[in-house]
């Protein structure tokens, strides 16, 4: 079977339009699956926090991560911003968890690996914002 001469120039931009559409409707809801278990008109919980480095400073960029206690893996995973801070939509409700920052593959500026201080428990009643800090040491 012959294809015209006009459908074979149309292949690669139709294509390429296809795969712009799918990018499209992916963009559509950038929520992660974990941001989608607290439904928009439900009550919820926040988890917000500060990391520190060894120097007082806010640090960009480190990996935080939050389970229930009663959990193995972390349940959550966020990046701190340009201000150090994270925040974590959880459902509503009595709930204990852990904070942690996950430094396996950060990189300090001067060079020097960086260590948690210690994990940071977490205790929710109901809706509320919980304010947390990680510090981080060399």
């Amino acid at each position: 079977m012959t294809t015209p001469r006009g459908w074979r120039s149309l292949r690669p931009a139709s294509l390429s339009l296809a795969l712009l559409l799918l990018f499209a409707i992916g963009m559509r809801d950038p929520l992660t699956a974990a941001q989608k278990q607290v439904k928009p008109n439900q009550p919820y919980a926040l988890i917000f926090g500060t990391v520190w480095g060894p120097d007082g400073r806010p640090v960009f960029g480190v990996n935080v991560k939050i389970r229930r206690i009663q959990d193995k893996k972390a349940r959550w995973e966020l990046y701190s911003d340009h201000r150090g801070e994270f925040a974590q939509r959880i459902a509503a409700g009595k709930a204990d968890y852990v904070v942690w920052a996950d430094l396996k593959n950060f990189k300090s500026v001067d060079g020097k690996p960086l260590h948690a201080v210690q994990d940071v428990p977490v205790h929710v009643e109901a809706d509320e914002r919980v304010d947390l800090s990680l510090h981080l040491t060399k």
